[in-house]
């Protein structure tokens, strides 16, 4: 096969999901943006739909998938939207939307939306209201006929315990001035950083990378990872010709090489001329057409390439041909 090979365990991914839940005692909004993390969105909802009470998604495109593929529990679209096009196909596809700023407010009214979470700036300066602001923001939606159902925002560096407590006193005042407003409305904060790092107050729990079997040096959960990647020998082993082995000079001397039909161009990660955009030369045996394993362990993958594991997992996910296990 031309294209790389993922492996889908959605048995893991389940279980991953019980996991996170025995930890944050909590609903789970499951975070299946870029693809689930190169998973398949699709697929990963439809296995999480008994566990999950919600699903994040980064873009109204994203959440329209999700609908047309038959996800029917409620979508949250984090990123604003930048169009009345994008507006109008959240309304069009019941996805709940994300206000966080003026501009967005202004374009989720104009949208006919009726339900959207309410996103504030607590320290990541990406996006959101001021948390003093909660308050008239909320009021503008109401006028408007916008129901605010959540009030969220993000943890930038969860460890550091001066700075989530920074953040968690900022945030507490924005879901009180929220609830003034909409008494109804879930707050929640933590992604699998803050899930590990203790109890943050909010009403639900927004994970993401733990549900793929992954957590930070500081982690603590019982997770498996439920990817792994498969490419084809192209080239069987052979003794090396001359002083290379793909672009540039050999690191060393090998005795034998072989060629997997995989490279950047599949989303793999060049940190050297041995894997070329379509091609990547390694050493050892191999014999032409059977089929390899690149990695089963993204975090291994992702230290040995100097590169986060999300990068690994939604770039080698993009690309590959996808089989679904269990589930």
């Amino acid at each position: 096969m031309q294209s790389t090979e993922a492996e889908i365990l959605l048995d893991r991914l389940k279980g991953n999901a019980e996991e996170v839940l025995r930890r944050a005692k909590k609903p789970l909004v499951a975070v299946v943006k870029d693809d689930g993390y190169g998973h398949g969105a699709a697929k990963v909802s439809h296995a999480l739909s008994p566990l999950a009470a919600m699903f994040a998604v980064a873009t109204a495109d994203e959440g329209a998938r999700l609908r047309i593929a038959g996800v029917d529990a409620p979508v949250l679209v984090l990123a604003p939207i930048l169009t009345a096009d994008e507006g109008a196909r959240a309304r069009n596809y019941g996805l709940t939307l994300s206000v966080t700023s003026e501009e967005a407010l202004r374009l989720v009214l104009k949208s006919g939306v009726r339900e959207a979470h309410l996103a504030v700036n607590t320290g990541m300066n990406r996006y959101g209201f001021p948390p003093k602001r909660a308050g008239e923001a909320c009021r503008a939606a109401k006028e408007g006929g916008l129901n605010i159902t959540g009030v969220y925002s993000h943890l930038y560096l969860p460890e550091d315990g001066g700075a989530r407590e920074e953040q968690l006193a900022l945030f507490r005042l924005a879901c009180a001035r929220v609830k003034e407003v909409f008494p109804e409305a879930k707050s929640h904060l933590s992604a699998t950083g803050g899930l590990l790092c203790g109890e943050d107050g909010a009403d639900m729990v927004r994970v993401g990378l733990a549900l793929y079997g992954y957590q930070p040096p500081y982690g603590t959960l019982a997770l498996a990872p439920a990817m792994r990647v498969y490419a084809t020998v192209s080239q069987g082993s052979a003794p090396p010709v001359g002083g290379g082995a793909g672009y540039g000079r050999a690191k060393k001397r090998y005795s034998v090489l072989h060629t997997l039909r995989c490279g950047y161009g599949d989303g793999f990660v060049r940190t050297g001329g041995d894997i070329c955009m379509d091609a990547c030369v390694e050493e050892g045996e191999a014999r032409f057409g059977e089929r390899r394993p690149v990695f089963s362990d993204a975090r291994a993958y992702a230290e040995e390439h100097g590169v986060s594991v999300y990068e690994v997992l939604v770039r080698a996910g993009r690309g590959a041909v996808k089989t679904y296990f269990g589930g």
